[in-house]
């Protein structure tokens, strides 16, 4: 495989984790975490910036507008993007796992997937896949919007069935386990490759 010196080449994979609101991208993302071989190098999950107010039921960090603002400006975001009326940061510090070897997990916008190709050498993109009738039952029962911001979301999800440059597709449409066991079988493969 061609190198591309203009891209970051860290021994450490980066997945970004891409779906529709409401796919499970976070339930499984911690569950693969949970079942992560102890013997293998760590596995890390991201917290994303957002600056949205805190809620119990994601874990990221709570940001006002003008604190993301101030991050952005002073380097702190290798990934950042708008969506929803909100602001969306991937810290610095993933860079410093995937030097050090480590696979990172991270719950992106598919809106950065082409320009974090173009940033990071070493990268897969998992697309969690789920029927449109269930992503918008799982949107509404959440409940973390209502109005215009609940229906942007079912647009796009209604939009957004597919990602053709996904390097692998969770199906999440049944057990929830079924789909931890799937994306944990890809990212050992892809993990193990990465060493030989």
């Amino acid at each position: 495989m061609m190198v591309n010196k203009n891209k970051k080449n860290f021994p450490g994979v980066l997945v970004l984790v891409v779906g529709n609101s409401g796919s499970g991208k976070d339930s499984i993302m911690k569950g693969v975490k949970e079942r992560f071989p102890s013997e293998l190098k760590s596995l890390f999950l991201t917290q994303r910036y957002i600056t949205r107010p805190y809620s119990d039921t994601e874990d990221n960090i709570a940001v006002k507008p003008e604190d993301f603002k101030k991050l952005s400006l002073q380097g702190e975001f290798v990934l950042e993007w708008h969506i929803y009326g909100l602001d969306y940061g991937v810290p610095i510090e993933i860079d410093y796992w995937l030097e050090k070897g480590h696979p990172v997990l991270v719950n992106v916008s598919r809106s950065i997937v082409k320009k974090a190709r173009r940033i990071y050498q070493n990268i897969l993109v998992v697309f969690i896949d789920v029927p449109f009738e269930i992503t918008l039952k799982r949107v509404k029962e959440r409940a973390r919007e209502s109005g215009a911001r609940l229906e942007q979301r079912i647009q796009r999800a209604r939009q957004n069935q597919d990602i053709p440059d996904a390097d692998f597709i969770v199906d999440n449409s049944g057990d929830l386990e079924d789909a931890i066991d799937k994306f944990l079988s890809y990212l050992l493969t892809a993990v193990k490759s990465k060493r030989k």
